[in-house]
């Protein structure tokens, strides 16, 4: 039985106001910021539920399956079918970061609803763009993105969400430190929102609309989740570190393996992993497509809430341990098997996060295929590693590096994840070797793994590698530069290749030459799990929601080129979709980044028209291998992909737009979804879609189509005209046909499926899931 210090018990978090009741006195807060929630209610709520589902299914249940049912809006009743049946679910809170929070709180606004139903808080990490180095980089960004901050802070005020002030750090490291805990379902308007799987709770990122559902007191929509198993056996040491795990696994996976699926891991390999290594795997599940990412309660979590002081969340997850693992003898639908002790440090990339090579091998492989082996940048930090642990095990690389004096070759940042994170490395001494050896500390923000970069070491579009701690490596993801090869390794080994420059340099095994010119072989790299002295909060950053806010006033100035009120999509006509232009067909990978980029277009997040400039503009035409350019049927020339959407919605011309395999992986940014809704767009037919983009697409009124065979993309020819028939007879699991007119005049026909349930078609008729939810609203 684990035992939690008093410090942090319930008594003592009850001791601080002695003005409360007995009965008060013995709640346990969500979080510090939560006074009047109870984790208690919550546990006895999951363990009823659970109970009921049991009684139905008469089966064990995985530990995935406990949470997710559990939080089931009517348990007696619901559909329970893994991969088939939607389940409509009760999350705990929402989260909401800056670039997404701007579009999710405009969508809340237009519902006309008075303050968020469940917990709900606002993040800005999204809009700092890494120049110069944190302080200045943080004051620039209060200063260009006023306008938007104080948006987001009064319409958090208004409506009752807590709102975190730029430089507070990362939304999923705050979320670990502050609001994860075992057992919770929270959902969040970003695709790493599954870092929180870590703490043994289930994190899933959503589109905007899907959180202003939850805010708004309607159950949630999810398609039931298969559940892949992996077995983790034996223990990390040496320079394996739990960044190596997931690596692995989306080698195995690849980018749209865990699509429609939670992965939850288990088996004797679990305990020699920290809370926050946990952390770093579940987040890049995201990379995997996997709805989220899971691994059971233990020790290592308990010490993680008693040091993050929330010692009574541990107690009460102790207590409830039998509903945070899996039943003996539940079954997975797939399980993959990982020896912790023979796996060896790994390096994925590039362009994408799923091509695995071991660092031993990495240098040769970047040789035969024409990579440049010169590490230019070395980049740590971001919210999949950024922890204490990160931050000492890199440190410990850099004491050594300095104690042979030696500097790095390569560019050098540090991203520290959370104000707490840099508060308490830069209390311990952790940054300091870092910085002496060259290292640059950024803002407590997302920075470069998002593209908020003004990289100025290169030329534009040059040929070069970088190696970043980050989750995404998509061409152009992090500088814009489609020539950068973006590798994703851990902390450890990014700094390692920083130190030595290239991708030919393996640290367990090679030498690197001290200032005098002596060979010497770096030690293996140590860190501390938690800090000895525990956490430094730093600077309070956090503004908590009035009472009541009905008296605050949220203004959007109809001149801002950032921000803009939202106007609702016209709604289905009832008729087919006759003729129909082909906008545009994809070749090959078509990610969210793809579709809506980031970077220097982050500023528009909060306005509609401008961000639509941005639509499909680095996605490839397959009718010329080109990027932004299409041909206009109107014009009869070639131009942007944006420009000719906007061309045909003003000649009355609906589109459609024709993608490849897991179209919209990625990001769960919903604008990929809205901006061909605003642009006049009616479909989107593809091989196969990520789940995010796919729920988004409906939300706003759009049909996403999948090819019934997935040959028939290429009965597809530029200036086709297409026709979706069946319209007027939609319906569950009933195919709708597609006709193509080609333009010699031969026609092509063929089925197309969508997963569209009954409550989602409504969203279709009404023009929107906002629109369906205020007519029932005003019914």
């Amino acid at each position: 039985m684990l035992r939690i210090s008093k410090t942090h018990s319930m008594t003592a978090l009850c001791s601080r106001n002695l003005r409360t009741t007995a009965a008060v006195c013995q709640r346990v807060p969500m979080s510090k910021f939560d006074p009047e929630t109870d984790v208690r209610e919550n546990f006895a709520r999951l363990q009823s539920n659970v109970d009921i589902v049991k009684s139905r299914l008469r089966r064990p249940l995985t530990l995935s399956e406990k949470i997710v049912y559990g939080h089931l809006d009517e348990p007696e009743t619901a559909d329970i079918v893994r991969g088939e049946s939607y389940l409509r679910l009760r999350p705990d809170r929402v989260a909401m970061q800056d670039a997404t929070a701007q579009m999710a709180m405009l969508q809340f606004i237009s519902s006309g609803l008075p303050r968020v139903a469940v917990p709900s808080t606002i993040h800005c990490d999204h809009l700092i763009e890494a120049q110069l180095g944190g302080e200045a980089d943080l004051n620039r960004a209060k200063d260009i993105n006023k306008e938007v901050y104080n948006f987001l802070s009064t319409a958090g005020a208004k409506y009752g969400a807590g709102f975190w002030r730029p430089g507070s750090g990362i939304i999923h490291q705050i979320i670990l430190e502050n609001y994860a805990y075992p057992g919770i379902m929270l959902i969040g308007t970003d695709s790493h929102t599954v870092n929180g799987g870590g703490l043994g709770g289930v994190f899933v990122g959503v589109g905007g609309a899907d959180a202003v559902d939850v805010m708004a007191d309607i159950p949630w929509e999810l398609k039931c989740p298969k559940v892949i198993g992996v077995h983790l056996t034996g223990s990390i040491s040496a320079w394996t570190s739990p960044k190596d795990v997931i690596l692995r696994v989306a080698d195995i996976l690849t980018v749209k393996g865990g699509t429609g699926a939670i992965v939850e891991y288990f088996g004797d390999g679990v305990e020699s992993l920290s809370c926050t290594g946990m952390g770093t795997i579940c987040n890049m599940g995201a990379e995997i497509g996997a709805t989220t990412s899971i691994f059971p309660y233990n020790e290592r979590m308990a010490r993680y809430l008693v040091a993050t002081e929330r010692g009574g969340i541990a107690e009460v997850s102790e207590k409830y341990k039998h509903l945070l693992q899996s039943d003996e003898g539940a079954e997975y639908d797939e399980v993959i098997e990982i020896n912790l002790s023979e796996l060896k440090p790994l390096i994925n990339g590039p362009f994408t996060p799923d091509l695995c090579t071991p660092v031993s091998e990495i240098g040769a492989r970047a040789e035969a295929e024409g990579w440049p082996t010169e590490v230019k940048v070395g980049l740590i930090g971001s919210c999949t590693n950024s922890s204490y642990e990160d931050m000492t095990r890199s440190a410990s690389i850099a004491r050594q590096a300095l104690s042979k004096g030696l500097k790095f070759k390569s560019l050098f940042t540090i991203t520290p994840g959370s104000e707490q994170i840099r508060a308490t490395i830069a209390r311990d001494g952790i940054d300091k070797p870092l910085q002496d050896i060259g290292g640059l500390v950024l803002a407590n923000a997302c920075g470069p793994c998002i593209g908020q970069w003004d990289r100025t070491d290169i030329e534009k579009n040059e040929k070069n590698t970088i190696v970043t701690s980050y989750n995404r490596n998509f061409t152009g993801r992090n500088d814009a530069n489609p020539n950068t090869h973006g590798f994703v390794a851990s902390p450890e080994i990014a700094t390692a290749l920083a130190l030595a420059g290239t991708l030919k340099f393996n640290p367990e095994t090679d030498y690197l030459l001290d200032s005098e010119g002596n060979e010497f072989m770096l030690d293996t790299p140590y860190g501390d799990e938690l800090p000895a002295n525990g956490f430094d909060p730093g600077q309070d950053t956090y503004q908590p929601p009035p009472a009541d806010g009905s008296d605050i006033s949220v203004d959007v100035n109809p001149e801002s080129n950032r921000l803009e009120l939202l106007t609702p999509f016209h709604k289905w006509d009832g008729q087919d979709y006759h003729d129909l232009q082909l906008l545009v067909k994809v070749q090959g990978k078509c990610t969210t980044d793809h579709i809506s980029s980031a970077g220097p277009w982050l500023k528009f997040r909060g306005h509609l028209n401008n961000i639509s400039n941005n639509f499909l503009i680095t996605a490839t035409n397959s009718e010329n291998g080109a990027m932004n350019s299409i041909k206009n049927v109107v014009s009869g020339e070639f131009g942007p992909v944006p420009g000719t959407a906007r061309d045909y919605k003003a000649a009355g011309i609906g589109w459609v737009v024709v993608g490849d395999e897991n179209y919209g992986e990625g990001s769960s940014r919903e604008h990929a979804a809205l901006e061909p809704r605003h642009l006049g767009g009616k479909a989107i037919i593809v091989r196969s879609f990520a789940r995010i983009h796919e729920t988004n697409l409906k939300k706003q009124g759009m049909l996403p189509l999948v090819f019934a065979n997935p040959a028939d993309y290429d009965k597809v020819q530029p200036g086709d005209k297409v026709s979706v028939l069946g319209l007027t007879n939609f319906a569950p699991g009933v195919p709708f046909t597609c006709k193509l007119t080609h333009q010699d005049g031969s026609v092509d026909e063929f089925p197309l499926n969508h997963t569209f349930n009954d409550n989602q078609i409504g969203w279709f008729k009404a023009g929107s899931a906002l629109n369906k939810m205020k007519d029932e609203a005003s019914a």
